[in-house]
């Protein structure tokens, strides 16, 4: 490497903590060096009130109304009333008598004066002073704020989280107006400075579990933070087991109940998807819809998504396993309708069973990377004439065919738990095809161990199940009613293990 590339490397590593020159021409120097001389980079050099100032801009990250109806009239009215000042003054007057914006940070470091330029701050310099003013007048082009495609409703909200860290805070705000609600703000990321916001509720969650997380976040050295999916493993044990220990969420007032319960909620900038820490194997199976039906439609419908996840989890290991290893579990009728229907079938029962699931996975897989127009025709060209012709061919039996389509549709009743089930859907089929209902149980046992072990914050992923807590099972077995829920006070630190 040149030396002169090893130079301007320096130059772009070394500028976080350097304070800023008095000259305005310095700074402006060392400013355009820093930046490379980037295009958006807007540089506005102006005398206000006899002293030569520099406002500078990051282009396309801010409102053009507003930076001129809040900053741009009353400075240039600000020389229209012949004051004289000096440098000093002038930024003291400017920052301690004008009120041009509502955000007004201050900086005295390059790091800081570029981070602001790039975040949408208008950001005024001044000659003979090493202080700059930022003012907020961010207008950058976001989405609006929509209902969640991930987490449908019925009767709920229906808005969801955005793109914007600032946002997603208000959102959480306009319905938590309570001052124990505390947002703190961090800058992570080495190169992207993304915006991370911690949310929790000051009178439910220790300031141990607080500082805990502050830990696992300040030992992240990212280059550049893109999406939840990032910061998620630093928020989970090191070696995390089988199933996710934090959570995700879309909607507003699912994380607001989250908080309620004494959780940490992780915001992070440029993805609609909060954390929150910590998860409970349970809530897998709660939606926000349980809360506003009836009691006993609610406990029907969560003991669905029990039945469901055994379902889609076991159907085709335990299928194959009966009938490969114990074909005495079935009556004599039954059994005759599946021998008449495999005999002809050129593949093995545990092979087929693999092909089938693999072909769904990958109709899955395209219909969800393909575009939307394309991906519609995809499903319908796979499931009905690719299914239909496997059938007709001989090569798939119409039971197997069934057995799998049951236990595919039941996994979407419990989408939070797509991951492990697809896997493990696999892993129970091969234990069962190979060593019949002993493999299974033999697998579920690993499974169940996984799960009773796992911890985080040492708050145990299984709780209030395991270890089991009779007072904590009126959400968990069934779903009574708000006139009982409302004096529990319930927090997830009294399910923390001891």
């Amino acid at each position: 490497m040149k030396r002169a590339d090893i130079m301007e490397m320096n130059v772009h590593l070394d500028y976080q903590d350097d304070i800023l020159d008095i000259s305005l021409k310095k700074k402006l120097e060392r400013l355009k060096q820093i930046t490379s001389e980037s295009s958006d980079l807007l540089i506005n050099e102006v005398d206000i009130a006899g002293v030569k100032t520099a406002l500078l801009c990051c282009e396309g990250m801010l409102s053009t109304s507003t930076v001129t109806e809040l900053v741009l009239e009353p400075l240039n009215k600000l020389n229209d009333s012949g004051m004289i000042l000096t440098a000093e003054e002038l930024m003291d007057y400017l920052d301690t008598k004008k009120l041009l914006s509502v955000d007004r940070p201050k900086s005295d470091n390059y790091g800081d004066t570029v981070r602001l330029i790039n975040s949408g701050f208008a950001v005024l310099i001044a000659e003979g002073n090493s202080r700059a003013l930022a003012f907020g007048v961010q207008g950058y082009n976001t989405r609006g704020v929509s209902e969640p495609t991930s987490e449908q409703n019925i009767m709920g909200a229906h808005d969801g989280f955005t793109e914007t860290v600032r946002t997603n805070m208000s959102l959480i705000r306009r319905r938590m107006k309570t001052p124990f609600l505390k947002l703190e703000l961090f800058i992570m990321g080495k190169k992207s400075h993304t915006d991370i916001c911690l949310a929790y509720m000051t009178d439910r969650v220790p300031v141990k579990f607080i500082n805990r997380i502050k830990k696992s976040l300040k030992s992240m050295e990212l280059e550049t933070i893109l999406s939840s999916g990032y910061v998620r493993p630093f928020l989970e044990p090191e070696h995390s087991g089988i199933f996710d220990s934090s959570g995700v969420t879309e909607r507003p007032d699912v994380l607001c109940s989250k908080l309620l319960e004494g959780r940490v909620g992780v915001i992070v900038d440029g993805t609609p998807f909060v954390i929150f820490v910590p998860k409970l194997f349970t809530e897998n199976f709660q939606t926000m819809d349980d809360y506003n039906c009836k009691p006993y439609y609610a406990t029907f419908v969560r003991w669905l998504k029990y039945a469901a996840f055994f379902i889609s989890l076991l159907l085709p290991g335990v299928y194959t396993a009966i009938a490969i290893h114990h074909p005495a579990f079935f009556n004599k009728t039954l059994l005759m309708m599946l021998v008449e229907a495999e005999k002809n079938a050129p593949l093995s029962l545990i092979t087929e069973s693999i092909i089938v699931l693999l072909m769904y996975e990958v109709i899955r897989e395209a219909g969800i990377r393909l575009p939307e127009a394309v991906g519609g025709a995809v499903s319908i060209v796979s499931g009905l004439i690719i299914g239909d012709a496997a059938v007709d061919s001989g090569l798939i039996s119409t039971p197997m065919l069934t057995v799998i389509a049951i236990s595919v549709v039941s996994g979407f009743v419990i989408p939070d738990l797509d991951h492990p089930i697809t896997v493990f859907r696999f892993l129970f089929l091969i234990a069962g095809g190979i060593w019949g209902l002993y493999g299974i149980s033999l697998l579920g046992s690993v499974l169940l161990f996984n799960l009773c072990a796992a911890d985080n914050y040492e708050f145990l992923l299984l709780s209030p199940v395991s270890p089991f807590k009779r007072s904590s099972m009126r959400d968990i077995i069934t779903r009574v009613g708000f006139r009982k829920m409302q004096s529990s006070g319930f927090t997830v630190e009294q399910l923390k293990q001891r």
